[in-house]
């Protein structure tokens, strides 16, 4: 756990309860670290419009790479990176392997995303 001089100077710093309170509520590394890989993974543009789409419907490659114009090489790329975070899940339908949002905090993660999104872009809320 990392530790934070709290001293500045001569002066002690002036909310020791505060501080305790928020030592008591900070994240350990693990969580932290977890959190912030998450954050990493959804921080491109590409993979968030297609879990936009995953948000909506099942779907696989192929209606993902078309749906999205993106390659289907570079959207099966995406897709190993939010299943190994497990943003992701799939499922197997014979050869086919459809993909779907792994679960609600994920969907609610992306809707509050776009919504913040759209909030700080007055723009958007009219094209919406």
């Amino acid at each position: 756990m990392t530790t934070v001089n709290t001293n500045f100077g001569d002066d002690a710093c002036p909310h020791p309860d505060v501080v305790g309170d928020a030592k008591r509520d900070a994240l350990d590394d693990m969580l932290a670290l977890g959190t912030a890989e998450i954050f990493r993974v959804l921080g491109d543009s590409n993979r968030v419009r297609m879990l936009h789409l995953l948000s909506t419907r099942e779907m696989c490659v192929c209606d993902l790479a078309a749906a999205t114009g993106i390659e289907q090489s570079a959207v099966s790329h995406n897709l190993r990176l939010l299943r190994s975070a497990r943003i992701v899940r799939f499922r197997r339908e014979g050869k086919q392997v459809f993909y779907t949002l792994d679960d609600d905090h994920v969907a609610g993660l992306l809707r509050q995303g776009i919504d913040h999104a759209r909030h700080s872009n007055p723009r958007e809320e009219d094209d919406a």
